[in-house]
């Protein structure tokens, strides 16, 4: 497999090719669909971690794309509480489902790389925060 957009489908017309970074776009909101999907990481070595952020959307999602097959990697941020397995599965599922539907690709593989931790912060009652403000002066 490469990355290299490969001359997907002949027509009569013509041929069809999908862009790689089509496949890796449509792989990272199948990923962000996911209840307990934090958000996508960019790996150990590609740098911050972004929570939930539409702006990139094939942010921590590799591909490998071939005439026919696809392989995906993707790297989460997993909320905390959630059942590791039960979201990894969910979203090698919504993965596979979600590109093959959209492209005709048969997806051989949805690898999902786990690499952080996401608590969430619990906001303190307005009336706390302002007692102790009046305490402070």
């Amino acid at each position: 497999m490469s990355t290299i957009a490969p001359d997907y489908v002949k027509t009569d017309m013509g041929s069809i090719q999908i862009a790689p970074e089509v496949i890796e776009i449509i792989a990272g909101l199948a990923t962000v669909e996911v209840q307990g999907v934090a958000g996508m990481s960019g790996g150990l070595a590609g740098g911050i971690a972004e929570l939930l952020g539409r702006k990139n959307l094939s942010k921590g999602v590799k591909v490998e794309v071939g005439q026919r097959e696809a392989a995906i990697d993707v790297s989460i941020i997993i909320e905390y509480g959630n059942r590791i397995p039960e979201v990894a599965s969910d979203i090698q599922q919504n993965v596979k489902q979600a590109i093959e539907s959209m492209t005709g690709l048969n997806v051989v593989e949805v690898n999902v790389h786990i690499h952080d931790v996401h608590f969430k912060q619990v906001d303190k009652p307005v009336e706390e925060e302002t007692a102790a403000a009046h305490r402070v002066k």
